[in-house]
């Protein structure tokens, strides 16, 4: 089976308040990012970085989920005192999500200042803006250490000058699915900002699942189960897939019908996708 990382749920931490880091490890979402950007005042952006860095020492735990940072935008001092930290650490968060990134350009300068010290950190990528939603197929492509796109809705809403509605941000959901379907990575969703509305949520992450996102990003611990389950498979879908990959491995073709189901590698991937979250969730 393909080495594939579950990406269902995403749980932002604010990076000033570190006595949060282990508990939301411990929410049962596959990504956790610790917050140096909207989540800390500008005077607390060192403190916030030493306490993220600390943590990011400490081994992860088994099974536990991909453990990432949000920096700061590159165009901020700020932004660059992150880069600037993470060449000099000797310990690595699994990634870092870049915010506010309108080219591609911003996208491999991170990763050309960070490859030789951190060669395996992966870059998810934050589109926010009307002139990221323009490049969001070069930024997909910009490096292949990009993992992920994310959306950032509430921001990208402003720039469009719409509310931040499903209907108003539709057209900027399905560019992006369009995107990083195109390069073959996951695709997070906006949060949902409506803490006690449980319903609405599910609503919101289903239908996100069903135009093409992997996942969903949250702001509370209790919002991950809503997540998880929308962008989980059911046990029927684990089953299918199981005897697709099964009988598509016997054989030698590249291109091939299957019990009636078309078997190519865009196709596989998405199977191979079930299986891995099928793993994470011990079904």
């Amino acid at each position: 089976m393909e080495n594939l990382s579950p990406r269902r749920s995403f749980l932002y931490v604010p990076a000033a308040r570190p006595e949060r880091f282990a508990k939301a490890a411990m929410s049962g979402a596959d990504m956790v990012c610790v917050d140096l950007e909207d989540a800390v005042s500008a005077s607390g952006k060192d403190a916030a970085r030493d306490a993220a860095l600390a943590w990011f020492k400490e081994p992860s735990a088994t099974g536990g989920p991909e453990r990432l940072l949000r920096i700061n935008a590159l165009r901020t001092p700020a932004g660059l005192a992150d880069l600037a930290a993470l060449v000099q650490s000797e310990a690595a968060p699994d990634g870092i999500l870049m915010p506010k990134v309108e080219a591609a350009e911003e996208v491999r300068i991170a990763r050309d200042l960070l490859a030789a010290r951190q060669p395996k950190l992966k870059f998810h990528v934050q589109l926010e803006t009307t002139r990221a939603l323009e490049a969001c197929h070069e930024i997909a492509k910009a490096v292949p250490e990009v993992a992920s796109l994310v959306f950032g809705g509430f921001d990208m809403a402003a720039g469009l000058r719409v509310e931040p509605a499903w209907d108003t941000l539709l057209y900027a959901r399905s560019r992006l699915v369009h995107a990083a379907a195109a390069a073959q990575i996951d695709l997070l969703d906006m949060p949902f900002f409506g803490l006690d509305d449980e319903a609405g949520l599910a609503e919101e992450a289903k239908r996100a699942q069903r135009i093409g996102f992997t996942g969903k990003t949250a702001i509370h611990p209790k919002q991950i189960a809503a997540i998880n389950a929308a962008f989980s498979p059911s046990t029927a879908d684990i089953a299918r897939a199981r005897e697709l990959i099964a009988k598509y491995e016997a054989q030698d073709q590249a291109f091939v019908v299957i019990d009636g189901t078309i078997l190519e590698a865009p196709v596989l991937a998405r199977l191979y996708r079930t299986l891995a979250i099928a793993e994470r969730i011990g079904a």
